[in-house]
């Protein structure tokens, strides 16, 4: 396709001659209402003229007869200008006046006619056109008033003339303003094409072009520039979840794969084949659990758990977290306490739970006091949960008093399966804090890590719920997933 058939046939071009038929119109209207108010105008100012001339001169025809009409009507005929004047015989002869001829029948009709006519002192052989009144006198006499219409016939051309070239001047500017804009736009399409061409090739890292003119079309490339943003750090997610998990489940799969293959060799008795299986069990337990925290985290980042969204207090999750906990707390020699206050929220419960659960597992297992740094005491192997709400936004938050994460590693720690060189020796994925930080921001928030003097304070923030009903939802027990 021609550069010019593209340009004609993009929207833009298409809509500027709409614009321009629409506005031709509206002028042609304009300009044909303001020809015919002045031809109306002219017509009432000659009528009322030569109404008032007839008034006059019937008047002097009652007061002097008929000599008094001819004389006035010969001086009268005399003077330079467009008035008409006539006055004929019953027998239809003229005896006064500067009209030398008029068309047939115009002397013998009573009222106003349009007609053409010739004046007695025209050296042209042209007619002229003139709008007359005939009235006929006592004595059978008629009596012609009237005015030439060339100057409301001067008046209209200078009219139509000017629409002429009104008309002519929209169109030349309006196809000039189509071409401009259509090719201004359908640059900037291009471009846009261009890229789209590129990102469809697999280069993501793509943006669209965005102008300074901050109209609908930047408004557009700003949030598809967005999307792409977005999309391109979910590929990227994607893939480093996909190396991750070919890198960190590999070394467990082989170990399973090890453990039957060995148990196969020995011929041993079936209390080691029962040992064998029991091992594989769990070492396949601790798999369906990643893999289950993959999926929740996956289902938490693309925004799928937001048709889940109820109101409740987040109070009585950091109490059931507290409850289902606190054994295994005191079984590591840790101390599980729990702060909460009446905290409305609207959010995933189920998700929260999890989150929640997460950031306390971690605390036990990672929270315990360096006894290199501080003296053994009840404060020391503390854990607190703590539910509050601050302004516009409600704080889920585990302490504890362990060694805690240095401030370099805390945004890489929430990465998926990141585990610090210190929690290593200890079982774990390492995608608990990213499933936390994944739930955090589903419902508009974020997951902060801070230092809690000593150890790790770790803060789900969230949005409070929208018009601070005291509303609740449900009881709900809370069983959340291990993922930690």
């Amino acid at each position: 396709m021609t550069a010019f058939g593209k340009l004609v046939r993009t929207t833009a071009f298409r809509l500027t001659l709409v614009y321009l038929l629409l506005f031709a119109m509206f002028a042609a209207s304009l300009l044909a209402y303001f020809a015919w108010n002045t031809r109306r105008l002219i017509t009432e100012e000659i009528t009322q003229t030569v109404n008032a001339e007839i008034s006059e001169i019937t008047d002097i025809y009652n007061r002097r007869g008929l000599r008094g009409l001819l004389s006035t009507m010969g001086n009268r005929a005399l003077r330079p200008g467009a008035n008409l004047y006539l006055v004929t015989t019953p027998t239809g002869q003229a005896v006064a006046g500067n009209v030398g001829s008029l068309a047939p029948g115009v002397m013998s009709t009573q009222g106003w006619t349009e007609t053409a006519y010739r004046r007695l002192d025209d050296q042209d052989k042209t007619d002229h056109r003139a709008l007359v009144r005939v009235t006929e006198l006592e004595n059978g006499f008629r009596l012609l008033i009237g005015r030439d219409l060339a100057e409301r016939r001067r008046l209209f051309g200078i009219v139509a003339k000017a629409a002429q070239w009104s008309v002519l001047i929209v169109v030349v500017l309006g196809l000039a303003g189509g071409i401009f804009v259509a090719r201004r736009v359908l640059r900037r399409i291009d471009a846009m094409t261009g890229t789209t061409k590129r990102i469809m090739a697999g280069d993501l890292s793509g943006r669209l072009p965005v102008g300074r003119s901050g109209d609908e079309i930047d408004r557009l490339a700003e949030n598809l520039n967005a999307m792409l943003e977005r999309i391109e750090a979910l590929m990227a997610g994607l893939k480093e979840v996909s190396d991750n998990i070919a890198h960190d489940l590999k070394t467990p799969l082989t170990r399973l794969r090890n453990r039957a293959e060995e148990a196969l060799a020995r011929s041993g008795c079936e209390a080691d084949y029962r040992a064998a299986l029991e091992r594989t069990i769990e070492e396949s337990d601790g798999l369906i659990r990643t893999f289950n925290a993959l999926l929740m985290i996956a289902r938490a980042e693309s925004g799928q758990a937001r048709g889940n969204m109820d109101d409740f207090d987040a109070a009585d999750v950091a109490n059931g977290i507290h409850e289902l906990y606190e054994p295994l707390a005191e079984d590591d020699g840790m101390t599980l306490k729990v702060k909460a206050d009446p905290t409305p929220v609207h959010a995933n419960r189920e998700l929260i739970s999890q989150a929640l659960a997460n950031l306390v597992e971690n605390a036990i297992k990672y929270g315990k006091p360096d006894v290199s740094v501080q003296p053994l005491n009840a404060d020391a192997r503390e854990i607190l949960i703590e539910a509050r709400r601050e302004g516009d936004q409600v704080l889920l938050s585990v302490a504890d008093r362990g060694p805690g994460i240095p401030e370099s590693d805390r945004k890489h720690v929430v990465e998926r399966f990141v585990r610090l060189e210190a929690s290593r020796t200890l079982p774990g994925s390492g995608l608990g804090l990213s499933l936390a930080s994944a739930v955090a921001t589903l419902h508009g928030g974020e997951l902060r890590l801070g230092d809690a003097h000593p150890g790790l304070i770790a803060t789900l923030v969230l949005p409070a719920r929208a018009g601070g009903s005291d509303r609740l939802a449900a009881q709900t027990q809370d069983v959340p997933q291990k993922a930690a």
